[in-house]
């Protein structure tokens, strides 16, 4: 294992977040803050309680999973996609460094970023609402495994992408929407039990519902199951960046 060439890669990653503190941390922090101050004064004075939890503390689980979801491709992609855009991928290629380590590299720099930025905004969502975690080791974990997850299928994107309009496209148009229909904001037993079979169909509902099981004990699905489907959109993520690399697929611009 070539642990300078993997530090190396990590640290020019995280360097670049230092670098764009502005567009990387506070941004995403300022953004989930209002969030809190129109859901939380808006639809809050309306409903009162989701599950025995008022509803301004029932929605940072899902804020913080809405930003962790969305920095960890977003850091990801545009970690792998800068290099093959200037070309400088090829002295990574040309490097004696392996496949697995640069994977380990850039998904380490981008979930590493998420992670911090999950935490930061819990730690925000203490100053609008009282915040308890009953189980800290397990959010922890689903932390740790959505940001891991999310950041191989941003690289994935990154890989893919051939342009700046397809590095935004899948994010934008299919992730985001994804995480707003799946109980970001509300509780899949509120809905009507057709809508709820639909809105089970969505891969981000399980993430969510495990996540916030860690904060209050409640979920819409089982614990079991939503760490059963965080582990196989991981393994699926695995399993295609190994492909890539196989075949070498868009590797070099």
């Amino acid at each position: 294992m070539n642990y300078r060439a993997i530090r190396a890669i990590y640290l020019f990653e995280m360097a670049r977040t230092w670098r764009t503190l502005l567009q990387s941390i506070v941004s995403p922090v300022v953004s989930t803050s209002l969030y809190f101050v129109v859901f939380g004064a808006a639809i809050g004075s309306r409903i009162t309680e989701v599950e025995g939890v008022s509803y301004g503390t029932f929605i940072v689980p899902g804020l913080v999973m809405l930003s962790v979801l969305t920095q960890s491709i977003a850091n990801a992609s545009f970690g792998i996609y800068f290099p093959k855009f200037v070309g400088t991928i090829y002295e990574i290629l040309s490097a004696p460094i392996s496949y697995f380590e640069i994977i380990i590299g850039y998904v380490g720099a981008a979930a590493t970023k998420s992670i911090i930025l999950g935490l930061i905004i819990m730690a925000t969502a203490g100053l609008f609402v009282p915040l308890h975690i009953n189980h800290p080791i397990w959010m922890l974990t689903f932390l740790v495994l959505t940001a891991v997850t999310f950041s191989l299928f941003g690289f994935i994107i990154g890989i893919w992408a051939d342009g700046f309009e397809k590095l935004q496209m899948i994010p934008m148009l299919v992730v985001t929407p994804l995480t707003f229909l799946g109980g970001s904001f509300y509780s899949v037993n509120m809905l009507p039990s057709g809508w709820r079979t639909i809105t089970l169909l969505n891969p981000v509902v399980y993430l969510i519902s495990g996540f916030r099981w860690s904060f209050y004990g409640i979920a819409d699905v089982g614990v079991g199951l939503s760490l059963g489907m965080t582990l196989g959109f991981l393994a699926t993520c695995l399993a295609i960046v190994w492909w890539i690399f196989r075949t070498g697929y868009r590797l070099k611009r």
